[in-house]
């Protein structure tokens, strides 16, 4: 039985995976939500995504320093292992398998279906409709294809996609924000901060008003809602082992396409609000990014643009699903969990875990099917009560913990030294617990129907925890 992954990922394409894997979906999805969570406060909303940005680049370079030491099957599981033991490594990739890679990864077929939609269906769109939901398990399954089929595809698709999505991005940052200059929208969006003129236009859309909040509470909930936008980033580890020179190249797309990110959704927003005004982009909700590309480039030019945005989903939907593919074969690579002989296994022909890939697939499925029944239909949700929660922001609860004790341990590790030893982990910590109170703050009566379901999925590892032999005993396939 092959049970090793060849090395074949360089630099480029390991910061394409960086930036793919997290720009694409969640920075047109959460654009109203944050403009919601502050009232309309634009300035708030900016703050927010810059909390939100240094946090994922504290993170990301303490864990780079960690990328410069370790390389085996998956980063952060790498890094838990040799940070804290197998044991606690095994946890982590279990957490990262069977709820962390599959929640993101079912919210971006989610997603690409959703703007999909939107292109064809305009204002009528029903994001909750059983057309969307079929579209996104055919994006689920297309992008599994692609990764456990051909993976150099796959990784040449996540080039292709990275730069493609670049493109409506950069040309609502610049003309955007040109745009909003000339017409004097973009200061208008900044200077406007007043509740009753929001809910004056809520009111006159049928919608219910928003409730006024403190600065602190708004940011809070806000950086929580730029979490979903930014994170990610950490599933880019997952390939370390087949990334050329991996202790120089890793470290270097961590950070780098970590900047790149926060650089372009901050200036990405900026932009939006010199295309549309607060009102317009907090009540249109899924079709508020199309009518700002339409008022910029025009009706045809704007439709063709926001084309570019399914893409820039679909490249971030094949990011996310590499990490899933190879989920449960970063713990079966080292003996332990369920069946570690048979999930261990590398297709011959494929040099892909074909085995892993397929449960990956199915977790993304069935994670699916709960997001439907909790968050789009009202009735099963009501039925669900207190485990009706929202799967794509409540993880960052539970997995920014798994990265505290990681980070304590750097700073007893002697081959770092000064800032690298105690200052970046004492910040990475910092902004860990920013995260956990951000999400508390954000989905406080929805947090313990998680914690549940998080217990019980954790109970079911314990089961397979026990460490096996995975041997040689059969052939690849």
């Amino acid at each position: 039985m092959a049970t090793e992954l060849k090395k074949k990922y360089g630099l480029l394409t390991a910061i394409c995976m960086v930036v793919g894997i997290v720009v694409g979906s969640g920075v047109f999805f959460k654009a109203e939500a944050i403009l919601t969570k502050t009232s309309g406060n634009l300035k708030l909303g900016i703050l927010a995504w810059v909390i939100g940005g240094v946090i994922m680049i504290i993170c990301a370079y303490t864990f780079s320093l960690l990328a410069t030491k370790y390389e085996k099957v998956n980063g952060v599981v790498d890094y838990a292992e040799a940070a804290i033991g197998e044991k606690y490594a095994y946890l982590v990739g279990w957490f990262m398998t069977t709820i962390y890679y599959p929640t993101l990864t079912m919210a971006l077929a989610w997603l690409s279906a959703r703007y999909t939609l939107v292109v064809f269906q305009g204002d009528n769109a029903d994001p909750s409709s059983g057309l969307c939901l079929a579209l996104s398990c055919f994006y689920l399954i297309g992008s599994y294809a692609m990764n456990a089929l051909s993976p150099i595809l796959a990784g040449k698709f996540q080039v292709s996609a990275t730069g493609i999505k670049l493109i409506p991005l950069a040309l609502m940052a610049i003309v955007g924000t040109i745009f909003g200059l000339k017409n004097g929208m973009l200061v208008e969006n900044f200077a406007s901060t007043n509740l009753d003129i929001v809910n004056e236009a809520f009111a006159a859309a049928g919608k219910e008003p928003l409730a006024e909040t403190s600065a602190i509470s708004a940011i809070f909930s806000a950086v929580c809602a730029t979490v979903f936008a930014y994170e990610g980033w950490i599933i880019a580890t997952s390939i370390n082992a087949e990334i050329k020179d991996a202790k120089k190249n890793l470290p270097k797309a961590l950070v780098l396409g970590s900047m790149i990110i926060v650089g372009i959704y901050i200036l990405y927003y900026i932009g939006l609000a010199g295309a549309v005004d607060n009102e317009t982009m907090l009540i249109s909700g899924q079709t508020g990014a199309r009518k700002a590309f339409e008022n910029v480039f025009g009706s045809i030019m704007g439709t063709g643009i926001f084309v570019f945005v399914i893409i820039s989903c679909l490249g971030t939907l094949n990011g996310l699903m590499l990490g899933c593919t190879r989920g449960l074969y970063s713990i079966s690579s080292r003996g332990r969990g369920p069946a570690p002989k048979i999930f261990a296994d590398i297709d011959k022909n494929t040099n892909m875990p074909a085995n892993s890939s397929i449960l990956g697939l199915l977790l993304c499925a069935a994670w699916l099917f709960y997001f439907y029944c909790a968050c789009l239909n009202g009735d099963t949700a009501a039925k669900l009560g207190m485990f009706a929660f929202d799967p794509t922001e409540l993880p960052i609860i539970t997995i920014y913990p798994f990265y505290i004790p990681i980070f304590f341990k750097m700073m007893a590790d002697k081959d770092f030294n000064g800032f690298k030893r105690f200052v970046a982990p004492i910040l990475s910590i910092a902004g860990s617990v920013l995260m956990v109170v951000a999400s508390i703050v954000a989905h406080g009566k929805e947090i313990p129907g998680y914690l549940i379901i998080f217990a019980v999925v954790m109970v079911i590892g314990f089961a397979f925890m026990g460490k096996k032999e995975i041997g040689s005993a059969s052939k690849a396939k």
